[in-house]
């Protein structure tokens, strides 16, 4: 139904009356809008609570007791999208409802398209009427917040349960509600974003010779501390590309820095600290690059290329992204681990049960070739 009403609550005294006003509401919508583009940490800036078109805009720079709004969601089933960008700001507050559903995941595992506006407008025939780009790019922590800003956040929560019971309903007429849960639990068992960063990830890092790859480790280690304990994104500190660039070719003084694109502000605060990387890089024992095993083959490559072509095609046959079913990246990898048997298999592509059971028929029959035993020879093997 259409947005009926929104109530913003900057005040401790309101939040009684507000929970109130939604105490019907199970399972209701929670979206976050965060202000973090310059963080290290996920922070919210604006909490709304809803549903059957009525919602609770929680001010997070007001409201310092969240006691009340965990114990309240925490009796209730919590709908999110995409739960990935809205967990962590709401555990920081306090807030970690035990009952989570995702209408992003439910739509993957469904084939259908996965932005919210487009899912509201085509299940639900409900048009967003706010510049979602403008939204995006909009101050959350600016104060006061404009009425625009304030239709826009309701907007995201008010009709998810109504879209979470059409999805549901799906889920459980196409066999894919155990599809759903699984998806679910890996989602929200994954590790945070700052658990999974890693140096070696960063672009360009794996063009360097091992001198300047320990000079990039270094300065990267320690931008790293400096972001989690002053709160700074990363890339405030110093982008991924200069960081490269300062570690293939090291300044010889401070006030390089700034020439060589880190922002002015960073040399002030940062710059005698990243000088001082590139002497502990420039001094540490260049590790060896990691490889993973041997140099891909033809062999290999052909592999992988009839296993992408298979999952696409049975991507397709159940209306799913290819990637949703196995991401591509995988496939090479695990061709080259040489798995000697199908649990192998499944073990390097890290697929989850409902995949598997998708693509196991058809990956085991291209990898494996029965030789008249009880054991299957490799592909690669085949003469």
């Amino acid at each position: 139904m259409p947005l009926d009403s929104y109530r913003l609550i900057d005040d401790p005294s309101q939040l009684p009356g507000a929970l109130e006003w939604l105490a019907d509401l199970d399972p209701i919508g929670v979206d976050v809008e965060r202000a973090d583009w310059n963080r290290y940490y996920r922070s919210a800036a604006l909490v709304q609570i809803g549903g059957d078109g009525r919602v609770a805009l929680l001010d997070p720079l007001e409201l310092d007791d969240w006691t009340p709004i965990e114990r309240f969601l925490g009796e209730r089933a919590i709908l999110l999208h995409a739960l990935e960008n809205d967990v962590a700001p709401l555990q920081a507050l306090g807030v970690d409802p035990p009952v989570v559903h995702d209408t992003a995941i439910a739509a993957a595992v469904l084939g259908l398209p996965m932005g919210l506006e487009t899912m509201l407008a085509d299940l639900l025939d409900i048009e967003m009427t706010s510049d979602k780009s403008k939204m995006q790019r909009a101050d959350w922590e600016a104060r006061p917040l404009t009425e625009e800003m304030l239709v826009y956040a309701a907007g995201d929560v008010a009709d998810l349960p109504r879209l979470w019971a059409l999805v549901e309903e799906q889920l459980h007429q196409t066999g894919r509600y155990e599809w759903y849960q699984e998806e679910l639990a890996a989602t929200r068992d994954q590790p945070t974003i700052e658990e999974r960063r890693d140096w070696e990830r960063t672009k360009g890092v794996g063009r360097l010779d091992p001198k300047a790859r320990a000079r990039a480790k270094a300065l990267w280690t320690t931008r790293e501390d400096l972001a989690r304990t002053t709160d700074t994104a990363p890339g405030r500190i110093v982008n991924d590309k200069t960081l490269v660039d300062l570690a293939l070719k090291p300044p010889n003084a401070l006030r390089e820095l700034g020439r060589r694109g880190v922002r002015r502000q960073s040399v002030r605060e940062f710059g005698e600290d990243l000088i001082q990387a590139l002497e502990i890089g420039a001094n540490a024992e260049p590790e060896p690059v990691r490889r993973n095993g041997r140099r891909a083959s033809d062999a290999d490559r052909e592999l992988a290329d009839e296993l992408r072509a298979l999952r696409a095609s049975i991507a397709e046959d159940h209306g799913l992204d290819a990637g949703m079913l196995c991401p591509s990246r995988i496939l090479l990898r695990a061709v080259m681990s040489d798995p000697q048997s199908p649990e192998e298999l499944k073990s390097a592509l890290g697929l989850r049960n409902w995949q598997w059971e998708l693509l196991a028929d058809d990956f085991v029959a291209t990898v494996f070739v029965d030789e008249g035993t009880d054991a299957a020879a490799p592909a690669k093997t085949r003469t």
